[in-house]
């Protein structure tokens, strides 16, 4: 089974993780309705089951939930995804969203980065804040192992944005995750 169960409690959230890369229910409650919207959409588009609860200090903003859900997120993908034997290791998936077309490329490396280009035009979805958005991927990116590149080619709304960059992360996800073998993807032999 292709399973994960994370927790963290600091002072300042509390995030609870159940993910299966095999799929199953969604369940998402962080106390942001947009981001809510956004994971739902992520797990969806990238075919897993995720139960996930986020209770943090939004009296002060929502970075701390947002953040902290993106590490406990990516612990839980690293785990799920084991040792990676099998796994097609790379995905890549266009999005377009309305008036915006967002690409997202990743590879399962074990070597986090972050390459990210999708200026906001707005600050705020909701009561989301839009430069969260970059912080949530380095978060997941950072923790899951992850060499992520995501790019928005072109939007005029901040909504449309996210949710092109949020759906092409679950489509090369789903892709990178598949099983096609069972040794490594890689000439060295490890990942």
């Amino acid at each position: 089974m292709r399973c994960s169960e994370r927790n963290r409690e600091t002072k300042e959230t509390r995030i609870s993780v159940t993910l299966s890369l095999d799929g199953g229910a969604v369940d998402i409650k962080t106390g942001i309705g947009f981001f809510d919207h956004m994971l739902t959409a992520l797990a969806f588009y990238a075919g897993w089951g995720l139960a996930l609860t986020a209770e943090g200090d939004l009296h002060v903003d929502g970075h701390h939930t947002v953040e902290d859900t993106g590490i406990v997120l990516g612990q839980a993908l690293r785990e799920a995804v084991g040792d990676k034997k099998g796994i097609r290791r790379f995905g890549s998936a266009f999005v377009p969203m309305d008036e915006a077309l967002c690409f997202t490329a990743l590879d399962f490396s074990n070597r986090p980065f972050l390459v990210f280009d999708a200026p906001m035009p707005q600050p705020m979805i909701g009561d989301y804040d839009a430069c969260l958005t970059v912080e949530f991927m380095r978060a997941l990116a950072m923790n899951a192992g992850l060499t992520l590149h995501q790019k928005c080619h072109y939007g005029a709304n901040a909504h449309h944005i996210t949710e092109g960059l949020f759906k092409s992360l679950g489509l090369a996800l789903k892709d990178a995750a598949r099983v096609e073998g069972a040794a490594v993807t890689s000439t060295k032999g490890v990942l």
